[in-house]
């Protein structure tokens, strides 16, 4: 009878555990399920993007990022400082010691980071750059670098940048810096109008310069979709609408949209547009998501672009996401009468590749209106090999607007037309010569350095004396003369150069930056590209030369100002993961340590020229 009692006992027990444990189970099935549930994002979507991957998802990593680090130039004549701020002079030492800095490498001579950081020849600085959405890892871009505010740094001349790891956020040091995405490196390029007689407000002084093509991203910059509704089922056919566009490439890696989740979608950069990065994160929100009748709806943006011109872009972009398909409703328009909607077929044609855009193109960029002729020249760099296009900008090197004659030139020499004749001169610069009925020297300040001569016949003008540098550099040329005198005098104690060269500006010009060596023994003073510039505008300033020295307005500080009004760590929380965050009663060592630097983004370096990008001056050229 006990027994009986027992064994009732126990199995009333275990029903009770067996009911217990299905709804402890349940609760928390429940309580998981709250917890990946989140509430819709609320989308306000123009009319003209319903049905596009931009109207379901907001799109992480869709701004360049602006990166920042403390970096150490050598190089320097005297010119650098021995003082800085202790605590980003031990970040220095410690980043010296990091890359085996005064490590014994076998060698006689092993540099010590104390006598480096203690000499006149060296100086601390700060580096930034602006690197392009979604950029893939190995992206080049042009670096600005300026001396470091703490420091007595007097000039950057000469400096060459050591490897420097670049941070995207506000400057810091130490564990409260967020992780290096990229590096930059390399010779540093003076800003040629460094005469402080001639100083304006969009000139920078030679506590600035710039190394071009010497930044390098190290890591991938994300692509996330957050889907603005959770959706398992519309992550797949985002996903699928995203690949089906874009599908994967040879050399690629796997595909170029993968859903995570019902709430997110990570996107890879395809090879084919790694080097126009944010142009594809542009195609991307503007993909459509359900693949239907592509020319239905290329006709359908096509009525919303007419009833609505103010949506032009939207609309060209639409069109170049659906591809060739749309040609129907694109090419309908090439000679609309109202110019926005027809500049949104050009551009979507161009794009495209259509042949049949170029003659309404040219004619757009010969007598359109005045804010869209260079846009309209830029559409044709990348199109196919067409003869009709070449021929077509030839005229336009001698339009009378600046900026078309700079946009023809630089789409010429893209497209390897023969008429612009180009030249290295060592690894240092490249020359161009471009026939033209507008003498010019044109001076660019980004990508590969280059000075293009507009007028092939181009001569210094004589009778010419010239003394400049504090007397380092002379010209002397009796009047008609074929040839010129050019003293120049490299540093004290040095031997100074007397030469003869030819007075054709593309001759004198290779001879200031050519170096002679036993494979190229011709004359020349082997000056360095800002050198070689800097005596270009001397004999400007005298009035030897038949045209202007212009130069290109700085890029990379336009650039960075315009991204500097966003809120960088708000609009990019991918990078989250990858920081510390400061402590609150650490100050920043930015803003207090030191002196003078406002960590704003997109902020100058203290106690210089301050830079308006949108200001021009006689000499700087926007581009």
């Amino acid at each position: 009878m006990r027994v009986i009692i027992f064994s009732i006992l126990v199995c009333s027990a275990l029903v009770v555990c067996l009911i217990g444990c299905s709804n402890v189970e349940r609760a928390d099935r429940s309580l998981a399920t709250k917890r990946v549930e989140r509430a819709s994002i609320p989308m306000d979507v123009d009319p003209i993007m319903r049905g596009t991957v931009a109207s379901e998802t907001i799109v992480m990593g869709y701004q360049p990022v602006v990166v920042r680090g403390y970096g150490f130039v050598t190089g320097l004549k005297g010119t650098g400082s021995r003082t800085a701020p202790a605590e980003v002079r031990q970040y220095i030492l410690r980043e010296m010691s990091r890359h085996g800095v005064g490590e014994y490498s076998g060698q006689s001579q092993i540099l010590d980071p104390e006598a480096l950081l203690s000499s006149d020849n060296t100086a601390i600085v700060i580096v930034e750059a602006l690197i392009p959405a979604g950029a893939p890892r190995h992206t080049k871009f042009d670096v600005r670098v300026y001396a470091a505010p703490g420091t007595s740094t007097t000039s950057l001349e000469g400096g060459n940048l050591w490897t420097t790891d670049l941070r995207p956020g506000v400057l810091l040091v130490g564990s409260r810096s967020s992780r290096a995405i990229a590096e930059a490196k390399g010779p540093i390029i003076i800003n040629p109008f460094a005469d402080d007689s001639n100083r304006s407000q969009t000139m920078v002084n030679q506590l600035s310069g710039r190394v071009l093509n010497g930044g390098n991203s190290t890591r991938e910059l994300p692509i996330r979709l957050v889907m603005a509704t959770p959706s398992h089922s519309r992550t797949r056919l985002i996903t699928s609408a995203i690949n089906s566009g874009y599908p994967r490439e040879p050399t690629q890696r796997g595909e170029t949209a993968i859903g995570q989740s019902g709430e997110m979608i990570t996107v890879s950069v395809p090879p084919s547009w790694r080097d126009h990065s944010d142009e594809f994160v542009e195609l991307l929100r503007h993909t459509s998501v359900n693949v239907g009748p592509i020319d239905a709806t290329a006709t359908a943006i096509k009525s919303a672009l007419t009833n609505n011109p103010g949506a032009a872009k939207s609309a060209s972009l639409r069109w170049q996401a659906l591809g060739p398909k749309s040609f129907g409703s694109i090419r309908s328009l090439y000679d609309y009468s109202e110019e926005q909607p027809r500049f949104a077929a050009l551009q979507a044609g161009a794009r495209l590749d259509d042949a049949l855009v170029v003659p309404h193109l040219l004619l757009m960029a010969t007598s359109g209106s005045t804010e869209l002729r260079v846009p309209c020249i830029r559409l044709l760099e990348r199109m196919s090999l067409n003869p009709a296009i070449d021929l077509g900008l030839r005229p336009l090197l001698n339009d009378s607007d600046i900026d078309v004659r700079l946009a023809a030139y630089e789409v010429l020499r893209a497209r390897r037309d023969p008429i612009v004749h180009s030249q290295m001169v060592g690894k240092k610069f490249r020359i161009d010569v471009v026939p033209s009925s507008f003498p010019m020297i044109y001076v660019s300040q980004s990508g590969e350095p280059a000075i293009a001569i507009f007028d092939d016949a181009m001569r210094v003008t004589t009778p010419l004396t010239l003394r400049a540098w504090d007397g380092d550099l002379m010209f002397k040329g009796e009047a008609s003369a074929d040839t010129l005198e050019v003293f120049f005098r490299r540093g004290s104690g040095i031997t100074p150069l007397v030469e003869k060269v030819s007075v054709k500006v593309p001759e004198l010009i290779r001879f200031l930056g050519h170096t002679s060596d036993a494979a190229h023994p011709a004359p020349g003073l082997g000056m360095t590209f800002s050198q070689t510039i800097g005596a270009v505008h001397a004999l400007s300033v005298n009035g030897s030369l038949t045209g202007p020295l212009k130069m290109e307005q700085d890029r990379i500080l336009a650039a960075i100002a315009k991204a500097g009004s966003e809120a960088e760590r708000t609009d990019r929380p991918e990078f989250i993961d990858d920081e510390v965050v400061p402590d609150a009663n650490q100050p920043s060592i930015a803003a207090d340590v030191v002196p003078g630097l406002t960590p704003r983004l997109g902020s100058g370096p203290p106690n210089s020229t301050a830079v308006d990008p949108n200001a021009k001056s006689r000499d700087t050229v926007p581009r």
